[in-house]
């Protein structure tokens, strides 16, 4: 059991997600979903509105049972226009069954009032509160379960499984390791105790640990495939170690201490399995890392109540699983609790994910697919998750190479839908933006984009992004992290601002069309209304509301954006109509030579083109100016936002700026290495390449001291320890192709 702090202490850590109020239970809904619980006298149920402009029901069997004025069996909370953080409380003055739905409902591309469906948040706060300190198991993945097993702190279990179950192993209450072996019954019954291998697996995976997607399987020593990770909530394991031993222990000074290698021994002994001094193992949610010297270091465990790890068996197999009885470092966090295993039929199916969390103390949400993913998907199954999505690196029968090259003269087309939407809405959603941005957003039209950036009070980026202005208090802000509405959202409460931060990523999926022939193509499968530019008529930066093929065709916006430096489009629909829409495009662009481009060869064109991407060029240590963007910062003017008076600081005295380099060789570089003039450090590697636009020569942009950014310089890119081998490199103009971006404007 967690130890929990007695109520009204201060904390002497923050520690979000992990339980911290006694006898409260904590929901969240997804837009159609509902909850479903008894409330005993004392009770109190809090139901917020996360985002604003969500509705939801509340029904009570016993309406008289609940303390509130006008109650019905049926309530309904907040309304339209909800604020977000609007919050319904009940107070249960018996006892009752209640439920609470949230409403679904979708929004088009065409809505006069974007309001996408949004979820809410479920709090009860139970008059006894011994009934919060129990843990809640998540909700069994499927039925029926082949085994439903928990494993006591400090214990070991072992248990058969058969080739097609899935294994579910789950942190009970959060920041407790639990190692994994695997025997294959068939080499068992031979005499041969083969584990899980992990010098093999890494070998063959290219990982510290395996993870859902291409490269997802755990291996023996013959080099047989056991396991596949199929979900991971946590995504921070190890596999430097062993299981903890009795060794570990005594050098320490604990002798006789309790041990996961000598528990799995006491289990696996049933199975004729001879007992080791130390089980290699997969040591599931053990922190462990290696610091700048190569010593392995050990912090506490990343994994949150109710986290798992979804596997696979690939064959029949042992497994043993225990629940680490470390106490004497951070690996359980000091405090060894429970982990249960879960074990399903082969019958089931389960999508392959990574959980996300938005903020620490959010809940995860499980990699998704795009609407456009199902045509995609018949051309490649080289797939990586990307931003909480599935999306394709390269394409069976093109491969990256050739799908650069159609896209420099020719077409292609891109599934960028993880990109985030908000929808900005209200009165003072023009006064949110200004306040949020870098650019004047007050000079922006009906019908025009502008590329910005949003930074914090230090001037370091948070975001980039495009804001699309809809109307007069209209916008869409398009950026690459789910943080972003949390900020605008923050901003909009702290300043008292009625704005509405609506997140729509998953009512706006979006494919990119670009390349010299995207116009030609796409001319002949949009049609607009005579109240919007035609099609021809929409210049650089500008979008309109669209339609395929004439008046009664599938609804989108057309933009005419794109991340390659080329000219291209963006067409953005709600996900039911993407099928329908990358039909269309894929029929009228095979004349034209259009080929599906992936990650791999986009990274390429964005490099070339010098677009900077969110963790490489940028991050919250970095400002707009040695991004390499300044451009998108307005310091002239009255008008304020966050940032601005650390912006102009910096540009008055400004330390480091982005450059392009172009290197001798073909030697690859990339984010990291480290960029010298002599023996002197002057700056780090963003990104590079091997760029097809100059004949294979290997490019790269970097970030330098701002005396060595004039054309010309020679520098030396750092290989190896930055000193045994240096690679020589020049500054030269960027972008490196098309750098007066003439081909996207024309």
């Amino acid at each position: 059991m967690a130890i929990l702090a007695p109520a009204g202490a201060r904390p002497r850590l923050l520690e979000p997600g992990l339980p911290a109020v006694p006898g409260q239970q904590r929901y969240r809904l997804e837009p159609g979903t509902s909850l479903t619980l008894r409330l005993q006298a004392g009770d109190r149920l809090r139901v917020v509105d996360l985002q604003g402009r969500q509705q939801a029901t509340a029904w009570f069997e016993h309406p008289a049972a609940v303390a509130i004025e006008a109650v019905e069996p049926t309530a309904r909370l907040f309304g339209r226009w909800s604020p977000a953080g609007a919050t319904v409380e009940f107070c249960a003055v018996g006892s009752t069954v209640c439920r609470v739905d949230c409403l679904a409902g979708a929004m088009t591309v065409l809505d006069a009032d974007p309001n996408p469906p949004s979820p809410i948040r479920v709090y009860v706060d139970r008059a006894d509160p011994l009934v919060g300190l129990e843990p809640v198991l998540p909700e069994p993945l499927a039925r029926p379960l082949q085994l439903d097993l928990r494993i006591d702190a400090a214990t070991a279990q072992s248990y058969p499984v058969k080739a097609g179950q899935w294994i579910q192993i789950i942190d009970v209450e959060g920041r407790q390791c639990s190692d994994l072996v695997a025997f294959s019954t068939q080499k068992l019954d031979a005499g041969r105790a083969l584990n899980i291998d992990m010098t093999t697996t890494r070998s063959l995976m290219g990982a510290l640990y395996p993870g859902p997607g291409l490269y997802s399987k755990y291996y023996d020593q013959d080099m047989t495939p056991l396991l596949e990770v199929v979900r991971d909530t946590c995504g921070r394991h190890d596999t430097f170690g062993l299981a903890c031993t009795a060794k570990y222990y005594e050098d320490l000074g604990y002798p006789g201490h309790t041990n996961c290698t000598d528990n799995f021994n006491a289990v696996l002994d049933p199975y004729g399995i001879s007992a080791r001094r130390g089980w290699q193992a997969v040591n599931l949610w053990y922190n462990t890392a290696l610091d700048a010297t190569n010593a392995i270091i050990l912090d506490e465990p990343w994994s949150r109540p109710g986290d798992y790890v979804l596997l696979r068996a690939l064959t029949d197999l042992v497994v043993g699983s225990s629940a680490c009885p470390d106490d004497v470092d951070p690996t359980n966090a000091w405090n060894p609790t429970d982990v249960h295993v879960r074990v399903y039929s082969a019958r089931s199916t389960f999508t392959k994910g990574i959980a996300h969390r938005v903020t620490p103390d959010a809940e995860p949400t499980m990699t998704k697919e795009t609407g456009f993913a199902p045509r995609w998907g018949e051309l490649t199954r080289r797939t990586t998750e990307y931003r909480g999505y599935w999306l394709p690196t390269s394409f069976s029968g093109h491969g990256a190479v050739e799908e650069y090259w159609a896209c420099r003269e020719q077409a292609v087309v891109i599934d960028l839908s993880p990109l985030r939407k908000f929808e900005v809405t209200g009165p003072d959603a023009e006064d949110l933006l200004q306040l949020a941005l870098t650019r004047n957003i007050r000079r922006l039209s009906v019908g025009q984009v502008v590329y910005t950036a949003i930074c914090a009070p230090t001037g370091g980026m948070i975001d980039d992004g495009t804001v699309f202005r809809l109307g007069e208090n209209l916008f869409r802000f398009v950026g690459g992290d789910a943080y972003s509405g949390v900020w605008l959202r923050e901003l909009a409460e702290q300043r008292g601002l009625r704005a509405w931060v609506k997140d729509s990523t998953d009512q706006l999926h979006n494919l990119a069309v670009q390349g010299p022939a995207s116009r030609d193509l796409l001319r002949e499968v949009l049609w607009t209304s005579p109240a919007q530019p035609t099609f021809d008529e929409l210049t650089w930066f500008r979008f309109a509301p669209a339609r395929l093929g004439g008046p009664d065709g599938t609804p989108l916006v057309i933009s005419r954006t794109g991340y390659t430096g080329e000219l291209g489009y963006e067409l953005w629909c709600h996900p039911k109509h993407a099928l329908a829409v990358w039909d269309a495009v894929w029929a009228a662009g095979q004349p034209h030579g259009l080929t599906p481009l992936g990650l791999d060869a986009l990274d390429v064109v964005r490099i070339e083109a010098g677009l900077v991407f969110a963790g490489y060029e940028f991050d919250d240590q970095t400002d707009p100016f040695e991004a390499g963007i300044g451009f998108t910062v307005a310091l002239a003017g009255d008008e304020d936002f966050i940032g601005k008076d650390a912006l102009i600081r910096r540009k008055a005295n400004p330390q480091r700026a982005l450059v392009g380099l172009e290197l001798a060789g073909t030697q690859p570089v990339g984010n990291g290495d480290c960029v010298h003039v002599g023996r002197t450090q002057v700056g780090v590697v963003t990104s590079g390449c091997r760029s097809p636009y100059r004949q294979g020569r290997q490019i790269a942009l970097a970030r330098l001291d701002i005396g060595s950014t004039e054309l010309g310089t020679e520098v030396e890119v750092g290989k190896i320890d930055g000193h045994q081998q240096r690679i020589p490199a020049t500054v030269v103009r960027f972008p490196f192709y098309d750098p007066d971006k003439t081909r996207p404007r024309s």
